[in-house]
């Protein structure tokens, strides 16, 4: 049966969440899909392609747009986006980051920060240097979330690994928004 690239990238979202990245192979995804791992490579030059579309995938389906308002609301919202679309698979924060790190994909939530932050009055080597500034710290806290999620599960833990974060992602945002209000203003 041949598969489309879209249905490899369905399925392989499906193992992720599953079995967590570390249990993402070729060999395992093409089990699933019922063919050789080689029939794979028709869609992906190898496996750092696949996670690329897997994390662009997972930022297509956590969009929303962002709100009207103030260039630091719409900053807030875009981060909230990125986080709860990584918290939404399980080790949806290493994918992104990843993809990201390596120039594979998951441009768009930089891309939307940028626009977001020029659009404030940031010149745009400020935005730019924000709008990485931003993606580490969500990125950064997200995947803490979720690692200490999967030590919880595992019994790792010796407190409540569900708590909600929000908050202190809030209170971190509250930061450095705050210093890029003052550095535009002054």
């Amino acid at each position: 049966m041949r598969h489309r690239r879209d249905d490899v990238v369905d399925h392989a979202l499906r193992v992720l969440d599953d079995f967590g990245l570390a249990d993402l192979t070729m060999r395992r995804l093409g089990a699933e899909l019922g063919v050789r791992p080689s029939a794979l490579y028709h869609h992906f030059a190898d496996k750092q392609t696949l996670l690329a579309a897997l994390a662009d995938e997972i930022l297509v389906r956590g969009r929303r747009p962002l709100p009207a308002g103030p260039w630091d609301d719409r900053a807030r919202a875009a981060c909230h986006v990125l986080r709860d679309s990584c918290l939404a698979y399980r080790d949806g924060a290493e994918v992104v980051a990843t993809a990201r790190a390596f120039g594979l994909g998951a441009r768009a939530p930089y891309d939307d920060l940028v626009a977001v932050l020029t659009d404030g009055g940031l010149p745009g080597d400020l935005a730019a240097a924000a709008a990485r500034t931003l993606l580490h710290y969500v990125l950064g806290h997200a995947l803490d979330e979720q690692t200490q999620r999967q030590a919880g599960s595992a019994g790792a833990l010796d407190h409540d690994p569900a708590t909600d974060h929000t908050a202190d992602v809030d209170l971190g945002l509250d930061l450095v928004l705050a210093g890029l209000r003052a550095r535009v203003s002054g």
